[in-house]
């Protein structure tokens, strides 16, 4: 016999030992005597009083359900209307195009926040550096239609083919909204805007949609740049 066989002949003896009938018999009478012992010490649930869950276990707090009827009323079985159409205001096809010298200059808005804030400073000092352009102030909170923080310069027309491309290549990743200021400050926000990389919302649905020639956005140079915009 090999020594294997016989260490398994070995722990089959001891199972057979194990579960002979008097130690079964000892084994049920220590489980029935903890059993009637847990019986006797445990308190009957209080009618009303909410049993503690096991350790470990999640307790969902759920608030009682609300009374009442919603102040929306019946929607579930409202029609789905077609809406005349996604710009406010414009409800047919225009007959032909707009004249492109509506445009009279454009802004730049460089988004940031607590993270990439340092991002949108290296940039603001690049664009100081080698551009003529209108230079705001720091926004560190939302202003206007804008919902994040954010600065802005402005530009005039002849400096459109050559900032575009030059924020394009030097926008640090951060979300830059490009507009035209013509005399429907609402459609300039949020229908003839470009973005460089991705895209947030903006809030210029309560913009004017028409002003007066003389309250068309004007761009009044503020920077003295240094830097010819570098070259390959």
């Amino acid at each position: 016999m090999s020594r294997h066989q016989a260490h398994s002949e070995r722990n089959d003896a001891d199972w057979a030992e194990l579960v002979s009938p008097d130690r079964r018999h000892l084994l049920l009478g220590v489980g029935a005597t903890t059993a009637a012992i847990a019986a006797t010490t445990a308190k009957p649930a209080e009618a009303g009083v909410k049993q503690m869950a096991p350790a470990g276990a999640y307790d969902p707090h759920v608030p009682p359900p609300a009374s009442g009827t919603s102040p929306w009323g019946d929607t579930i079985n409202e029609a789905t209307p077609a809406p005349k159409s996604l710009r406010p205001g414009e409800e047919e096809l225009p007959s032909k195009p707009q004249p492109f010298t509506r445009i009279t200059s454009y802004h730049a808005h460089i988004y940031f926040d607590e993270d990439n804030h340092y991002k949108a400073a290296l940039l603001r000092q690049w664009v100081m550096e080698r551009f003529h352009v209108e230079l705001g102030n720091w926004n560190l909170e939302p202003r206007g239609p804008h919902v994040t923080p954010s600065f802005y310069f402005g530009f005039t027309n002849d400096l459109l083919p050559v900032l575009i491309p030059w924020l394009q290549l030097n926008s640090l990743g951060l979300t830059i909204l490009l507009h035209p200021n013509t005399d429907d400050p609402r459609a300039d926000h949020l229908d003839y805007a470009l973005w460089i990389n991705r895209t947030q919302p903006v809030n210029a649905y309560r913009m004017a949609s028409h002003v007066e020639p003389h309250e068309v956005e004007k761009i009044l140079s503020n920077t003295r740049p240094t830097i010819v915009p570098e070259r390959a």
